[in-house]
């Protein structure tokens, strides 16, 4: 190809020429634009915009406070912990397969000390969670009721000793004794006590209808709940609706939700598989797993 073929390339008509000046002006032109013009967003202008930005120092307080947070921690039986309860007071995985362990053994903690024998928790959390530790009544008042019945008799003049008697080996004629307590309401605590096979908690006077704070009050100065009853427990697992449904904190509706559930996810384990059912008396559980068999 020789060197005026090429030449030929670069020959335009006025008209072309005219369109590649214009070409050339309008690159330049945008490149004037790109260099010196701010593309930047324009922000679009909220009117509840200052009013937000007023509450930030108060919402990045907050955030702060939350990062310190810790959670609240209730009086509970340590006998039933799940594992996502151990894990929020701080127990390790191993701690908590041990303590579940023994209570599928059908054993109970009753103390502090056996607690950490059994689970083998440090000292340093112990201490943060023991306060916090709520046993039974006939645990608590076992020692007190045992000193005040081998008390020896007082002097007269002294205030005598009050020696507790068991709730469950308790008569009419010991409730009558009792301020606020005739004969109808010492049969309905009676009525009640055969109802339920027996108390496994002085908690329970509170259902029987009748009894004030103040009545009540007087029953635990006088009674406590020395020896658990020989309960006729309830198999969970294979009882029927109408079996379910005749113990005193199962009405129909929440049997028949217990067995659905059991149909659907199979055997109960323990108190802990019964509470996820919606309506089951949760603040009850404790001295409702005293009653049942799994």
């Amino acid at each position: 190809m020789g060197f005026n073929t090429i030449k030929d390339f670069f020959k335009f008509s006025r008209e072309q020429r005219t369109g590649i000046v214009f070409l050339f002006g309008i690159i330049i032109a945008l490149q004037l634009v790109y260099f010196f013009v701010d593309f930047d967003a324009i922000e679009k202008e909220y009117p509840d915009k200052q009013k937000w930005l007023s509450l930030q120092s108060e919402v990045d307080a907050q955030k702060m406070q939350n990062q310190n947070y810790k959670p609240k921690i209730y009086p509970f039986n340590p006998n039933f912990i799940s594992d996502y309860k151990g894990y929020k007071l701080g127990m390790s995985v191993q701690e908590i397969d041990r303590l579940l362990a023994f209570r599928k053994q059908n054993k109970f903690v009753n103390s502090v000390k056996e607690f950490q024998d059994v689970t083998k928790v440090s000292d340093s959390l112990l201490n943060v969670i023991a306060p916090f530790f709520k046993f039974p009544d006939w645990v608590n008042h076992k020692k007190e009721a045992k000193d005040f019945k081998y008390g020896s008799n007082s002097t007269f003049g002294k205030k005598e000793k009050i020696v507790l008697i068991d709730m469950n080996q308790a008569t009419k004629d010991d409730l009558i004794k009792i301020n606020g307590i005739g004969e109808a309401l010492s049969l309905r605590i009676l009525t009640q006590k055969e109802k339920l096979g027996g108390f496994v908690s002085m908690e329970q006077l509170k259902e029987v209808w009748g009894l004030s704070p103040e009545v009540i009050l007087n029953l635990n100065t006088h009674f406590t709940i020395i020896k658990l009853p020989i309960l006729h427990k309830i198999d969970v697992n294979n009882a029927s609706i109408k079996e379910l449904s005749q113990f005193f904190y199962f009405k129909y509706d929440l049997a028949r939700q217990i067995v659905k559930y059991r149909s659907m996810n199979g055997d109960f384990k323990n108190i802990e598989d019964l509470i996820k059912i919606n309506g089951f008396p949760v603040e009850k559980a404790n001295f409702i797993a005293l009653y049942l068999d799994f």
